[in-house]
């Protein structure tokens, strides 16, 4: 199996269009075209994680957090970065970056935490704009639903949890082929009038390029006519952070204790007690604190993030409880998330999870 194999079941997961335009997300080192020995799934890729491949023989670490995530000019082993490439090009093992492509999803970073809380009814607490497109196309209309399938087997039609969706009416179009052409019906030179339908299908933006070659493929026309519009509608699978319910309602002190036996600390950071009960929980893994707002204005009785300054914390207004639960321990699932993807997608394949500790934080 190839790298570039792996890498395709990730980015179908999360795609690479959705990481936010700071990040450094994909293959930081290695070659997609190397054969694949193995997968060691890791929140970080250090010089430990790659030392750990190299004894079990794999080639691949597949992390969260990106090994580079700004410019190096020089690469002399100073720190634990420049040492991390060293040790890993001298011994070929290649590092992918899964970071906030991955935190965009709903069943990503932030999904995984609503898991382990056992959270339901859930959906993404800030959607993501620009995710969706509509597509239009005009087709003979016994042709129709082989363009409509084909659309539909390139991941267009998906709304929600709902798939296979489509709009379609009929027309009549015309055109008039020119010197050269092969028009599928009508003749050349002289203005053709057609029964055809006309397809409308819903699609996330960065299946682009594989739905309208589909169309073009499946199409019977030489020059199939198609309309490719950016949509407002949001995508509530596609964002920031997840909104969802526990299966009752919790006295605040008693939800703090179920955070830290949930996701294993002995210390959280939190705001003053609001005598609220806790039914609505919103989570973002990882520094969450640019969703206060969003998590107050959906209702949240707490939020559940980390990183949290001193000044935002009072942001909660007294009106909602938030959690600073701390970052590592907020995305410690995401190595099990990985490992668990990757092995539905290859399960005759070594797919492992490090056993490294990379968290930097201790608590005294």
């Amino acid at each position: 199996m190839k790298i570039a194999e792996v890498i395709s079941a990730l980015e179908s997961f999360a795609h690479p269009s959705l990481q936010e335009s700071y990040d450094n997300a994909g293959l930081i080192l290695g070659d997609p075209g190397w054969n694949c020995t193995g997968i060691i799934c890791a929140l970080d890729a250090t010089e430990e994680v790659v030392k750990e491949a190299i004894e079990k023989k794999c080639n691949l670490i597949v992390a969260h957090h990106p090994i580079v995530f700004s410019g190096l000019k020089r690469i002399n082993g100073r720190n634990y970065v420049e040492r991390t490439i060293i040790t890993s090009i001298k011994n070929d093992i290649a590092i992918y970056a899964i970071h906030t492509n991955l935190d965009n999803v709903l069943d990503g970073v932030s999904g995984m935490m609503a898991d382990k809380l056992g959270l339901t009814n859930r959906i993404v607490l800030a959607p993501k704009p620009g995710a969706l497109k509509k597509l239009c196309t005009f087709v003979p209309v016994e042709k129709a639903e082989a363009v409509r399938l084909a659309i539909f087997d390139a991941g267009g039609g998906h709304v929600g949890d709902y798939s296979e969706c489509s709009f379609q009416v009929e027309g009549e179009g015309t055109f008039k082929a020119g010197e050269g052409t092969d028009p599928y019906v009508g003749n050349i030179g002289h203005r053709h009038k057609e029964k055809e339908s006309r397809i409308e299908v819903i699609l996330p933006a960065w299946l682009e390029d594989q739905v309208v070659a589909a169309v073009k493929s499946a199409h019977p026309y030489e020059e199939p006519a198609f309309d490719l519009v950016t949509v407002t509608n949001l995508n509530h699978r596609v964002g920031s952070g997840v909104i969802g319910e526990l299966g009752e309602e919790m006295e605040e002190g008693s939800f703090l204790a179920r955070l830290k036996a949930v996701f294993g600390t002995g210390l959280i950071r939190h705001t003053a007690f609001t005598g609220k009960k806790v039914r609505r929980v919103a989570m973002c893994g990882g520094a969450g604190s640019f969703l206060v707002s969003k998590a107050l204005a959906a209702g949240a009785d707490a939020y559940v993030t980390a990183d949290m300054k001193y000044h935002e914390f009072f942001d909660a207004n007294s009106r909602m409880l938030i959690a600073d639960i701390g970052h590592y321990e907020s995305e410690q699932f995401t190595i099990t998330l990985l490992q668990e993807l990757l092995a539905i997608k290859f399960p005759t394949f070594a797919v492992l999870k490090t056993t490294i500790l990379t968290n930097p934080v201790r608590y005294a």
